[in-house]
């Protein structure tokens, strides 16, 4: 499952951000702002969107998405942590 969900979580930032990039390139370790892919605000929100839809997860606030959207990992892990806490 984890690598079924860090698979789909790189799909959705290529497609979701229109990214010039394959899903498989992107590193899950990689930081997703700054020196790792280079995201900005907008993406940030428009991942925020993404994710609430498609998981159907809320991101209360901006701390809480700056922990969670650290690396694909991170989004993975916090991803499942909601899910396993409903």
């Amino acid at each position: 499952m984890a690598e079924d969900l860090i698979a789909d979580l790189k799909t959705l930032i290529v497609t979701r951000l229109k990214m010039d990039i394959k899903p498989e390139d992107i590193d899950p370790a990689a930081p997703l702002f700054g020196e790792g892919l280079g995201l900005d605000s907008i993406d940030a929100l428009e991942l925020v969107v993404g994710i609430e839809r498609q998981y159907g997860i809320r991101i209360a606030d901006a701390e809480v998405g700056r922990q969670a959207f650290a690396s694909v990992n991170a989004l993975a892990e916090f991803i499942r942590a909601k899910k396993a806490a409903k």
